[in-house]
């Protein structure tokens, strides 16, 4: 017996935006931003001994996508990592689920527009160069993108895919001729830390993973996908493949290229490694396009926090006016309130450095993400839908019991206070949830297979 089609106003679901390259720019664009044009400064310390973090991180990027690309094909339902906890585990699990993914997504949108900050500033008189100013750019960025997303998905579909196209193809050209001329005695020594490399490689996955979330982000906007049941997987799947390759090579490309006192100062690594080969002018056009990068990643961040909370508000967990949306099926209060709290945590801590301030957001958003990947790794094993050949149905199993055991590494990496932080900020959900069960949740929507 198949499921009840999902209920949704004629409006929004008549014309989806988002076709197969959209979406998959949408997921790439949300891969390949601040994580990579800021991360060869944070691994600096760590040298060539980085690349077992990202072989890791990987690794589990794309274990994860195989677990969000069956999820997508079998239930594509607006919310993503909510909607799949909810409809395993309950309202309680799936408010825990989406107020931390929530909570992740604005706190990351936070480090990918300081990231922005950094390569923008690089552009503009080197005498302007103040804490303030930075923090001011990245809140600017914060409310172009946001009100880029209040014109409609299509809108912010047509942003993401005309960004992807403008970063990656630079990104493959440094890529290439960087590794023509990359010495391999820039890794001497292999480990540059005092750790060995068993902790190199847990505390560098933290690092390295926050470059890769996103492979899920065609999932939570499934209503806004045509043709969900084949795009969704497809899109996940060559999205992260795509996009988790060329981060790892071009981040470590430029720790390579780079003397490690340069990167650590670096507030634009890769515009420094440009001007490294080529001079000063080829340096100034990578930190221009890394500024597109990161505010493509923006753009398509801000899209994927409003519909988590929509999805949420929907099925009443969350406040019903993150729910209200104007004719373009936009949500226009999730929206505002979510760009407005990524501001304040930009403005709140402009005094610290901006590599400072970028490395304690991602490690807050990377451990407020991962734990609902580690739900969902758990909720497709409850979700389980048969498969006639046994050997899918074990390959099914065996990949979802590997993201679960690699999310709650990744958890673990991030550090006590990141940890701490992030459990104040689920627990600061707890009331709201208390008072959203006075209501009554509305029934869980789900999209019959085609």
């Amino acid at each position: 017996m198949n499921s009840p089609s999902l209920a949704e106003p004629e409006s929004i679901a008549a014309k989806p935006a988002l076709g197969m390259w959209m979406a998959t720019a949408l997921v790439m664009g949300n891969m390949i931003g601040s994580g990579l044009f800021l991360l060869p400064s944070t691994l600096a310390p760590y040298g060539g001994a980085a690349l077992l973090g990202w072989g890791v991180s990987l690794a589990g990027a794309l274990l994860l996508a195989l677990v969000f690309a069956r999820l997508g094909l079998e239930r594509p339902m607006r919310g993503g990592p909510y909607a799949y906890a909810r409809a395993a585990f309950g309202d309680a699990v799936g408010f825990g689920t989406a107020w931390s993914y929530w909570v992740s997504t604005w706190c990351g949108n936070a480090a990918i527009a300081v990231a922005f900050a950094g390569y923008f500033g690089s552009l503009l008189p080197a005498g302007t160069e103040n804490p303030w100013r930075d923090a001011v750019i990245a809140a600017v960025a914060v409310w172009i993108c946001t009100f880029t997303n209040l014109r409609g998905t299509r809108s912010a579909g047509a942003v993401q895919l005309i960004t992807t196209i403008l970063k990656f193809l630079p990104l493959l050209l440094i890529v290439a001729v960087g590794v023509t001329s990359f010495d391999p005695q820039a890794w001497q020594p292999f480990n540059r830390s005092d750790q060995p490399l068993l902790g190199v490689t847990t505390t560098t996955i933290a690092l390295t993973f926050w470059a890769l979330l996103g492979m899920e982000s065609v999932c939570i906007a499934a209503r806004d996908v045509r043709n969900p049941h084949r795009t969704i997987p497809i899109a996940t799947l060559l999205g992260t493949a795509l996009a988790g390759v060329a981060t790892v090579i071009a981040c470590m490309t430029v720790v390579g290229l780079l003397p490690q006192s340069q990167l650590i100062a670096s507030h634009a690594p890769f515009a420094d490694a440009a001007a490294h080969l080529w001079g000063p002018a080829a340096g100034v056009a990578l930190a221009a396009i890394a500024a597109i990068s990161c505010f493509g990643a923006l753009n398509g961040w801000v899209l994927v926090v409003s519909q988590v909370g929509m999805a949420a508000a929907e099925d009443g967990l969350f406040p019903r006016v993150l729910a209200r949306c104007d004719a373009r099926g936009t949500p226009v209060a999730g929206l505002l309130i979510s760009s407005a709290l990524a501001s304040a945590l930009v403005l709140a801590n402009y005094q610290k450095q901006l590599v400072a301030l970028f490395t304690f957001a991602i490690l807050l958003s990377t451990a407020t993400t991962v734990l609902p990947y580690l739900v969902c790794s758990f909720a497709a094993l409850r979700l389980h839908r048969s498969s006639r050949r046994r050997w899918r149905a074990i390959a099914q199993v065996a990949v979802a019991l590997a993201a679960a055991a690699f999310s709650a590494w990744c958890l673990i990496s991030t550090g006590a206070e990141s940890l701490a932080w992030g459990a104040v900020l689920l627990l600061a959900g707890a009331p709201l949830y208390f008072w959203g069960r006075r209501h009554k949740a509305a029934p869980l929507p789900a999209i019959a297979p085609d």
